[in-house]
């Protein structure tokens, strides 16, 4: 199941709510074509839902009763281990199950263990269930927010639902929440909790709520992950228990009743993946994606490795005309803006995928996991300076100051001299705060990118600031950025994305890296020891390939096939109110003669304007054409009155 929508009502009055809350689950339509239900629960609630079968397909329908009715359950995303659980569930309760599925686990588990059952589960997954003895709404998400759940809190009752449009009808009048907008322009995404609507707020990674009539909503953390690096005097073991925890996990990320497939770049994460997952099967069908663009395709690499690894690897190649034509659809899918221009080509090689299989295994993960991005070395280039006295420290700084701009060491002393909890704020750094002064009309000085980070820091005070910034990305680049574009734009395609990567015990393994099993001294390698206990399974090309993540020519298209479209969005957008388009024309104007690289500041913009257009003036249709025949299938309303 991909996508729920539900409503508790403050004054008995849900049924009220039932029709609205119907058409609303059409924005949702591409969660889930396979089965559509809207169900009214007593006087108190609405579930929703749009189911894509994957496992038990023809069972495990929703909203999925327990207990003799007592628990409805509606359920984004899979757990892995249900059939242990069942098991455990069978031996230690005598529990019974009427259907084959995953989702009938944590309802029955919930039942017998109450939020207990949360730690239990190995999955990803955003839930609600309704309590009809106690009247009460109980939901989570996963530990690391895979899956999304938004809420809304009305006068009316509480809303929940797996995307912001499908609440966008009940948030009558919300403006734009001018602050995430500007952490946008930093990030390149909003960060969680927030979203550019004012009202319309994320259930965060590893957090549960409960909903009353009479108590509201009550939010709280039941998961925090924990890095806790240790010595190593055996380092073959640690490789060892790496190599086994992520076959183990790859194993139970295929199970499924429909074809499994896997995304393939040219990188160590997703051909791992591929490599252990033909394991269990030797025929699973492989994707790639690149372009006619000299150091940008990973085509051929993949290629290269799926014939070392005997699987079938299915290309798509794309040009600045398709990037501009998905753009509208895909900003449409995301809710809210997120200006990576990797979303494009995942796009593409989603829509490949869907052609043949139903689920797909992805790589996203390891870096955040296994310290692989290349900016996680900075602290050790850094100590030089950061080991100095504090009196010293200042006098550096002081002396950057007045080094001119572009002069070599200026750049160095600053970092050095800056702590990490200023310094590091996540991969992407769009507009600094300086930049944004001139690009956002109404700029709020008082908010800063340390509103999003500082509690972060204030979680791993104890950690080395290696393990600082990835337990920072875990809040906010992995769950804003990378997560966020794997689920969405596979499900703009009906298509399950799996990351084994991002699998409780393969945290717990990754967790106690110590920092030079991550990154080696006096070496430039990153995910030092994934690397290692993947040698002899990955082809020996790809073992120490650095990262490159489905890469996008949007600097060089924007100089040429794309500007006069950029120019134009630009022109015509009714975003001028909140920023300056000529400021950010300029900026693509010396982008273009080459006077300097703007490209990701002006797709950030460019990125904005549409979602504007779609949003807010609705100027823009995104083109999304559902399936006509779904369409023309009325939802399953029923209703479930004692």
């Amino acid at each position: 199941m991909c996508g729920l929508l539900a409503f508790f009502s403050t004054n008995h009055d849900a049924a009220g709510h039932q029709e609205a809350i119907a058409g609303a689950l059409e924005s949702l339509h591409h969660r889930g074509p396979d089965e559509t239900g809207v169900q009214l629960v007593d006087t108190d609630a609405v579930f929703a839902h749009k189911r894509l079968s994957i496992i038990d397909v023809e069972h495990s329908h929703e909203p999925l009763s327990y207990a003799d009715g007592r628990y409805l359950l509606t359920f984004n995303g899979e757990i892995y281990n249900y059939l242990e659980l069942r098991e455990e569930l069978a031996r230690e309760f005598g529990a019974e199950f009427a259907t084959q599925g995953d989702g009938e686990v944590i309802v029955a588990g919930y039942h017998h263990w109450g939020e207990r059952v949360l730690p239990k589960l190995r999955g990803m997954f955003a839930f609600v269930i309704w309590d009809r003895e106690e009247r009460r709404a109980f939901g989570a998400r996963d530990y690391f927010g895979i899956k999304p759940l938004h809420y809304l809190v009305t006068a009316d009752g509480l809303y929940v639902g797996s995307e912001k449009k499908s609440l966008l009808p009940f948030a009558a009048g919300a403006g734009i929440d001018t602050g995430s907008l500007s952490h946008y322009l930093t990030l390149q995404y909003v960060p969680e909790p927030g979203t550019l609507h004012e009202g319309i707020m994320r259930v965060g990674s590893g957090e549960l709520f409960t909903w009353t009539a009479a108590g509201g909503l009550d939010l709280r953390r039941w998961y925090r992950p924990t890095f806790r690096p240790t010595p190593v005097t055996e380092p073959e073991r640690v490789y060892e228990r790496i190599r086994e925890t992520l076959r183990e996990s790859v194993r139970l990320h295929m199970r499924a009743d429909v074809p499994v497939g896997a995304f393939l770049s040219s990188g160590i994460d997703s051909t791992a993946v591929v490599a252990l997952a033909r394991e269990f099967n030797p025929n699973i069908l492989t994707f790639t994606v690149g372009y006619d663009v000299d150091g940008y395709s990973e085509i051929e690499v993949a290629q290269d490795s799926a014939r070392h690894l005997g699987v079938t690897t299915i290309p798509t190649r794309i040009g600045p005309q398709e990037m501009m034509d998905a753009l509208p659809k895909i900003v449409w899918h995301l809710d809210d803006p997120v200006a990576d221009p990797s979303l494009v080509p995942l796009y593409f090689v989603a829509k490949k995928a869907a052609e043949h299989v139903t689920v797909v295994l992805s790589g996203e993960g390891a870096d955040e996991f296994f310290g692989g991005y290349t900016i996680y070395r900075e602290p050790l280039s850094l100590n030089a300076v950061r080991s100095l006295p504090d009196p010293m420290q200042r006098g550096l700084r002081a002396m950057s100051k007045v080094i001119p701009e572009g002069v070599k060491g200026k750049s160095f002393l600053e970092r050095g001299t800056t702590r990490i909890e200023e310094r590091y704020y996540g991969n992407a750094r769009m507009f600094n705060e300086q930049e944004k002064r001139g690009l956002l009309r109404r700029n709020d000085q008082g908010v800063r990118y340390t509103d999003v980070t500082a509690p972060i820091y204030a979680e791993c005070v104890d950690l080395d600031d290696v393990t600082k910034m990835q337990y920072v990305d875990l809040f906010t680049w992995l769950r804003g950025d990378i997560l966020v574009k794997a689920d969405r734009i596979s499900m703009a395609h009906s298509l399950e994305v799996r990351v084994p990567y991002l699998d409780r015990e393969v945290f717990d393994v990754a967790a106690t890296l110590p920092v030079d099993l991550k990154l080696p001294p006096r070496s430039d390698a990153t995910k030092y020891a994934m690397r290692q206990a993947l040698r002899g399974i990955v082809p020996p090309a790809i073992v120490d390939r650095r990262k490159l993540g489905f890469p996008t020519p949007t600097r060089v298209w924007l100089r040429g096939e794309m500007y006069e479209w950029a120019r134009h969005i630009l022109a015509t957008s009714a975003a001028g109110d909140l920023l300056d388009l000529g400021y950010a024309a300029r900026l693509l104007d010396e982008h273009r003669r080459g006077e300097a690289d703007h490209s990701r500041k002006v797709w950030t913009v460019l990125v904005f304007c549409v979602w504007h257009a779609i949003f807010i003036t609705g100027s823009l249709d995104p083109g999304i054409q559902r399936n006509q025949s779904a369409l023309l299938t009325k939802p399953v309303v029923g209703s479930m009155v004692a």
